[in-house]
Parts: C-alpha cells; structure tokens; sequence
C-alpha cells in the first residue's frame, strides 16, 4: 500500500496563489502607472515617513511598476523571489504609511496580509511551475 504525498499539491497550490495575487496586482497598479507624474508624486510623498523627501514622482513610479509590473512576473514565476521582496518592502511602506498618525490597523490591513502573502512566496519561492523553474532546469 502507498501512502500519498500531503506535499503533492504544494507547487500547484504556490501557482494558484503567484496568479491569483499577480492579476490582483496588475488591476490595482494599471491606473497607477496610468495617474502619471502628478498622481506618482502623490503616492512618492508617503517616502517622507521614512525621511526620504526627494524626488517624490520617482517614487511613486517605483511603487506603481512594482505593483503592476511585479504582478506580471509573479503571474509568470519569473524573478520571483526578488519580485516578492520589492513587493513586500512596497506594502512595508503602505503599513507604515497607513499607521503613522492613526492607532487603528484597519486601515493598514490590506497591506499587512498581502505583505504577509509576499513574504511566504519570498520564502517558498515560486514552485515548479513557473519560469524560475525551467531556467533552473
């Protein structure tokens, strides 16, 4: 008698969870890339809390491509482990964003759990079905 795998379905698992949240991420940051300077600026400005005051648009694009462009590779496998730890270190500063001023986690919950999730696909990387995977082969 075989016993079966629990462990069987874990890459597939891993797949649903890149795609699931990687389409999420390319709706949410489409209207960001799309806001253009004046919404990037917008978005950079939250780089303040972490004493950083320079070139706001800058880093307001960077958080918009993260998000749009990182669902894309993550969709993929591709980069997977350098994606999901741009994307945590992006929903870092949204949690620090959403906290500083306000004592509640409501608003900064979102941020939290899809930090959460970016951080176990940092630790488990991208499972086998995915380009980081063939390119290892």
């Amino acid at each position: 008698m075989t016993r079966r795998n629990p462990y069987k379905m874990t890459d597939a698992g891993i797949l649903v969870l890149r795609l699931g949240f990687g389409i999420m991420f390319i709706f949410h940051g489409f209207p960001k890339i799309m806001g253009g300077p004046d919404d990037w600026s917008k978005a950079g400005a939250n780089m303040h809390i972490l004493g950083i005051g320079f070139f706001p648009a800058f880093w307001g694009f960077m958080s918009a491509l993260s998000e749009f462009g990182g669902g894309i590779l993550l969709m993929m496998g591709l980069f997977t482990r350098v994606v999901a730890a741009v994307m945590l270190i992006n929903m870092i500063v949204a949690i620090i964003s959403h906290l500083s001023g306000n004592f509640s986690l409501m608003p900064a919950a979102h941020a939290i759990e899809d930090g959460i999730v970016f951080a176990a696909i940092l630790i488990a990387g991208p499972g086998k079905y995915s380009f980081d995977s063939l390119m290892a082969r």
